[in-house]
C-alpha cells in the first residue's frame, strides 16, 4: 500500500513541478533558471513544514516521500541532511550539506518556523 501512496504523491508532485517550472521559465527574462530555483527553494520550505508536523505514516508518505520527493530532489536532500544532525552524525551532515544552496537551508528553516507559529 505504501508504494501506491508514494506513487500517487509522486505523480502529483512531478506534474506540479512540470507546470510551475514551465510557467516560470516561459515568463522569466532572468539569466538564472527561475523555475528550478523556485521549485527547489519552495520544496525545501514545504519539506520543513511537512517534517515538522505530526502526520500519520500514510500522509507523510503521500506528501513528504511522494509529492515532495517528485516535486524536487532538493527537498529530499534537505530532509536527509537534517536527519543526520538529529542523529548526531555531525561530520557526515556537514559533508552531505556542503555545496548546497544557502537559500535551501534558509527555506527549510522558514518552513519549520511556520509550523511553530501555528
Amino acid at each position: 500500500m505504501g508504494y501506491l501512496i508514494v506513487g500517487i504523491g509522486g505523480a502529483l508532485g512531478s506534474v506540479t513541478r512540470f507546470a510551475i517550472g514551465r510557467r516560470l521559465s516561459e515568463n522569466s527574462n532572468s539569466w538564472m533558471p527561475m523555475g528550478t530555483f523556485f521549485i527547489n527553494i519552495s520544496g525545501a520550505v514545504l519539506l520543513g513544514v511537512v517534517s515538522s508536523m505530526t502526520l500519520s505514516g500514510n500522509m507523510y508518505l503521500l506528501l513528504g516521500e511522494g509529492f515532495l520527493g517528485a516535486y524536487t530532489t532538493f527537498s529530499t536532500f534537505m530532509y536527509e541532511g537534517f536527519n543526520l544532525f538529529k542523529e548526531d552524525e555531525i561530520k557526515n551532515a556537514f559533508t552531505y550539506i556542503i555545496g548546497t544552496f544557502i537559500f535551501g537551508v534558509i527555506g527549510f528553516i522558514i518552513g519549520i518556523e511556520i509550523v511553530k507559529l501555528f
